[in-house]
């Protein structure tokens, strides 16, 4: 039988009750009236609803009126309609999806892509691609390096995210990270680990770091072709150690990631795959992708995930929505941008729910 609940179902099959609702002769209250309409939304047989709540000492009498009511109900009918405009839009989706699949499990590269080229595509397609050649002419290709950081830069003070491994959600709650410190100890720290998460300098410190890296940053002229030079926002500085990760996630625009420094490590998935991949809360996934555990998230095994690794003078575009999960396999400086040409501007119209 299929399941009738998010929740786990008992030894007879049928749907778990509230916690808190297993002792004899309990009422029916608002809480078991969320229960029993989520699971005749979620396609339960009314009889076994019904027989649920009577093995959780609801008497007969008062499970048999409940579910009359509830069945009748004018807002169950239009939770209901919603319901199926919802599944209309799921269809859409994977269908989207499985013509994606039509195509190649990989990440195409190609060598200066011109923007007509890009744009229709990729841009607008929404199609992840690498791109080599477009960093060529940069001096932060020639010049940035440890040592060039630490001679040059290091007695600005820097934003940054320190003691990430104490926390499992560090990205989820990177506010609480943040932290200013003289760049030299920020570098001198990264440059003797091995491989850590601990500490890591990324987009979400660029408000401040802008300003004080401005002559750092004026070694990436950003890729005319694709991007609005006249934009404030020009681009995002990432520095980090070996072994430095970001989870599993979506972004809010089209982002182009070009990698200066060492080498990363990237595994995404379609948009599409939304439903597959445990949207754990805004727009991170409850998976992890370096030990994923299927007993827990049995759909992985479903998603398509490509994997590909990105080197110096290599640029990537990530379309928005598309899950990705970045680690570092050197120590790593890149930079991102989302200043383009055309239209990029999702973050407006995106739900402001805390949690899906």
């Amino acid at each position: 039988m299929a399941p009738e609940s998010n929740l786990p179902a008992d030894a007879d099959g049928c749907p778990a009750v509230p916690i808190g609702h297993g002792h004899p002769s309990v009422g029916i209250n608002d809480e078991w009236r969320r229960w029993i309409a989520e699971n005749l939304l979620l396609g339960g047989a009314p009889e076994h609803i019904a027989a649920a709540m009577v093995n959780a000492g609801v008497p007969k009498a008062a499970a048999s009126e409940a579910m009359k009511q509830a069945v009748a109900s004018p807002y169950l009918a239009g939770a209901e309609r919603l319901k199926n405009r919802l599944a209309k839009r799921e269809w859409l989706i994977d269908t989207r999806l499985r013509l994606e699949r039509l195509r190649p499990a990989t990440v195409e590269r190609r060598s200066y892509l011109g923007a007509d080229d890009f744009f229709h595509n990729y841009y607008t397609a929404g199609r992840p691609v690498i791109i080599s050649g477009l960093l060529d002419d940069w001096p932060a290709m020639q010049k940035w390096n440890l040592k060039f950081l630490v001679d040059h830069y290091a007695e600005a003070e820097v934003e940054v995210q320190v003691n990430r491994d104490s926390n499992a959600l560090y990205e989820l709650n990177k506010a609480r990270h943040q932290t200013m410190m003289r760049f030299g100890d920020f570098l001198s720290s990264i440059g003797n680990s091995v491989s850590s998460n601990d500490m890591y300098l990324t987009a979400y410190n660029g408000a401040h770091n802008r300003s004080v890296l401005d002559a750092l940053m004026r070694d990436v002229p950003g890729v005319p072709a694709y991007l609005d030079p006249s934009s404030a926002a020009s681009g995002f500085l990432w520095i980090g150690p070996k072994g430095t990760v970001t989870p599993l996630h979506h972004d809010l625009t089209n982002n182009l990631l070009a990698q200066v420094v060492g080498r990363k490590r990237f595994v995404i998935a379609s948009s599409a795959e939304i439903a597959r991949v445990y949207n754990l809360e805004h727009c991170f996934s409850a998976v992890d992708i370096r030990h994923i555990d299927f007993s827990a998230y049995p759909a992985v095994r479903d998603v398509r995930l490509l994997e590909f690794e990105l080197g110096p003078g290599d640029a990537v575009f990530l379309p928005v929505g598309w899950w990705h999960f970045v680690e570092a396999l050197d120590f790593s400086m890149s930079v991102s941008f989302t200043n383009f040409r055309w239209n990029n501007d999702f973050t407006e119209t995106y739900p402001r729910q805390t949690a899906v």
